[in-house]
């Protein structure tokens, strides 16, 4: 049995909190399990160098993990090392598949991810909560006429699957994914679209087939989690 007596194909608990903060032009806190993470997106009207003059924005992102947000303090020293960066690459990447960046012009969109308490599956949890902050930004920037419409999108949402006692297990909390014998991380879009996928074996090697199975998993939790996004933003 699961920690929280929760199925194998069952999320955690997650719930999606929009406008969390005041003075962002976008904000969202989201919960998934004991998994906390505020995500706000703020708008600039410039670009990085290598988008001068090209009428094309950029969405860029940083991760953090504060201080108390495990039960050992993390350093603020160590808030930038090579996992933080790796992650925050994923979420830019994730975001910037999710609209064609010609139609908001040039300016940037900063994503922020603060990890306030975690239990694993921070980064996935960043990607979905992001997206709604991100929305919200866009629909700022609509409603102060900087941008005629909020552009087409696809929503993208994010979760992990592991393989633990050959049992496949969707939404790994902390204890499940330090046990996994194989670790993903999937990022989709919608229409099931895979925009990311990392996988790693821990402990055993894994088949083309269980690639499979964990992208099945996956989607179906993503499937979840992007319902729980429109409930948030309230679209059907």
């Amino acid at each position: 049995m699961r920690i929280a007596e929760r199925g194998n194909r069952e999320l955690r608990p997650t719930t999606i909190i929009p406008n969390y903060l005041d003075f962002s032009n976008g904000s969202a806190l989201i919960s998934t399990g004991s998994t906390i993470v505020l995500c706000t997106a703020n708008v600039s009207e410039t670009v990085p160098t290598f988008l001068s003059g090209s009428n094309k924005g950029w969405i860029t992102a940083e991760y953090n993990m504060l201080p108390g947000s495990t039960n050992q303090r993390i350093p603020r020293s160590s808030l930038h090392k090579g996992r933080t960066k790796e992650i925050q690459r994923l979420i830019g990447r994730a975001l910037r598949s999710s609209l064609d960046l010609t139609s908001i012009g040039e300016m940037s969109i900063h994503i922020d991810c603060d990890v306030l308490q975690a239990d694993g599956g921070t980064r996935t949890a960043a990607v979905t909560g992001s997206f709604v902050a991100l929305y919200l930004a866009l629909n700022e920037l609509t409603n102060d006429n900087l941008i005629d419409a909020i552009p087409d999108f696809t929503f993208v949402a994010a979760t992990s699957v592991g393989v633990l006692q050959d049992s496949l297990l969707l939404d790994l909390c902390y204890d499940e994914d330090a046990r996994a014998d194989v670790d993903f991380n999937i990022v989709m879009s919608e229409n099931q679209e895979i925009i990311e996928l990392q996988g790693s074996a821990e402990g055993q090697r894994f088949t083309k087939n269980t690639v499979n199975q964990i992208i099945d998993i996956a989607s179906e939790g993503i499937s979840d989690l992007i319902k729980i996004q429109k409930m948030a933003l309230k679209i059907s």
